[in-house]
């Protein structure tokens, strides 16, 4: 099987999926930005070909990169794994008339008010939701749902750019950071009060294959806003116990609504008083290396079950489930530089046998913004064969070891 891979070169982790499709014994020519000469060197060992554009999100640069290597040999699969590349690489995909993820899905999977309206028809649990273009519109919806209500882009990934407006004068805000008293247009939905987590798969031909479920401590907003949280990410290795059967279901039910056949899928969710609530989908691996957590606690290489799914038609091997595993991120003090740690070897001398790895930027390293999440600064992941323990490890880390700024 020949397969055209988009973005090969970055971010870093990219090259894995190359890596697994060569190991299953696929052809592999990449579309990326970067020149070839900056490829790294066992990046180029694993592709057969490289068509260098301007931009893999120039639709036209793209089909034109593809039907250059269309005219040199029969092409199977074009992929894309990043959330911004799903939708112009999926027109690309119809173009050239390459199975694979379908523009109507890749809208649909992208546009938050278009994929709930969409999931809302099709009997899926969602929160009240709308897209604004407008102060008055989204005034009104306000008024018609009751706040708070949440506010994002169209196509939004994760947190960024959500708001959570409590009242009148909250909602003014955010629609000016949104920039919809200019012109411009947001997605508007009801705040679902509960706890957030995510259900991830791999499916082939519209069945699950391999998934994975994980929660936030606390949601994502709250993470993404408040300084002195140091927020988790915990995989859990009960995937199935009973408790989950209700978030198994809804997930496969979007996946068959949305007809996604052989892809990854990303799907958040709430559990509170109104219930289970759909949030979004993604049809692509998540973000802050969680597939590396899932290798991790579930003895996979999940990269390489991705392109023996696509390749081949089938998975490899079953999930272990022997852990679960978790990242906790650590934020500095403050903005500026980062001038050192406390307590590192405490932790690795009690943690130190469950710990996967860690990320701790040396002194002098300019910090992020919190906001730009769970990987911008410090972190560290473990994994424990029994979730609640790694739990108490993962605060007991975010308590603990701390990243002092100047």
């Amino acid at each position: 099987m020949h397969v055209l891979f988009v973005a090969p070169e970055f971010p870093a982790y990219q090259k894995q999926f190359v890596r697994a499709l060569k190991t299953v014994g696929a052809r592999v020519t990449g579309i990326g930005e970067a020149p070839a000469a900056y490829l790294s060197d066992d990046l180029k060992g694993w592709l057969d070909g490289y068509e260098q554009v301007r931009s893999v999100c120039d639709e036209q640069a793209v089909l034109d990169a593809v039907r250059r290597v269309q005219r040199r040999g029969w092409v199977d699969r074009l992929e894309a794994t990043i959330e911004s590349h799903i939708l112009p690489i999926a027109r690309v995909r119809e173009a050239a008339t390459i199975p694979g993820l379908r523009v109507r899905t890749a809208i649909l999977c992208r546009d938050k008010p278009e994929m709930k309206a969409f999931l809302r028809e099709a009997g899926i649990p969602c929160a009240q939701s709308d897209a604004v273009a407008s102060v008055d519109e989204a005034l009104a919806f306000a008024r018609a749902v009751g706040y708070p209500v949440i506010l994002k882009p169209r196509a939004a990934a994760g947190a960024s750019g959500t708001w959570r407006a409590d009242d009148d004068e909250g909602l003014l805000r955010a629609l000016r950071d949104l920039g919809v008293d200019r012109g411009g247009e947001a997605a508007i939905e009801e705040f679902i009060e509960g706890h957030e987590g995510f259900h991830d798969t791999l499916t082939v031909n519209g069945e699950v294959v391999h998934e994975f479920i994980s929660h936030y401590y606390p949601g994502v907003l709250e993470a993404m806003r408040d300084r002195s949280i140091a927020p988790m990410i915990v995989s859990t290795n009960r995937v199935d116990a009973p408790g989950y059967d209700e978030v198994k279901r809804l997930g496969r039910e979007v996946i068959q609504a949305l007809g996604i056949g052989s892809a990854a899928t990303h799907m958040e969710w709430f559990f509170g008083p109104k219930g289970l609530k759909f949030s979004e989908i993604g049809a692509r691996p998540p973000g802050v290396g969680q597939w590396d957590l899932y290798c991790a606690g579930n003895d996979l290489d999940l990269y390489v079950e991705w392109a023996h799914a696509l390749v081949h038609g089938r998975p490899l091997k079953p999930a272990s489930r022997r852990f679960a595993s978790g990242i906790v991120a650590l934020r500095p003090d403050r903005d500026g530089r980062i001038v050192g740690y406390e307590n590192v070897g405490l932790l690795q001398d009690k943690l130190g046998a469950y710990v996967i790895d860690a990320h701790l930027p040396p002194a002098g390293t300019p910090t992020q913004p919190i906001e730009a999440g769970y990987m911008a600064n410090a972190w560290v992941r473990l994994r424990h064969p029994n979730y609640d323990t790694l739990r108490e490890m993962l605060d007991l880390v975010g308590k603990t070891l701390r990243v002092r700024a100047a």
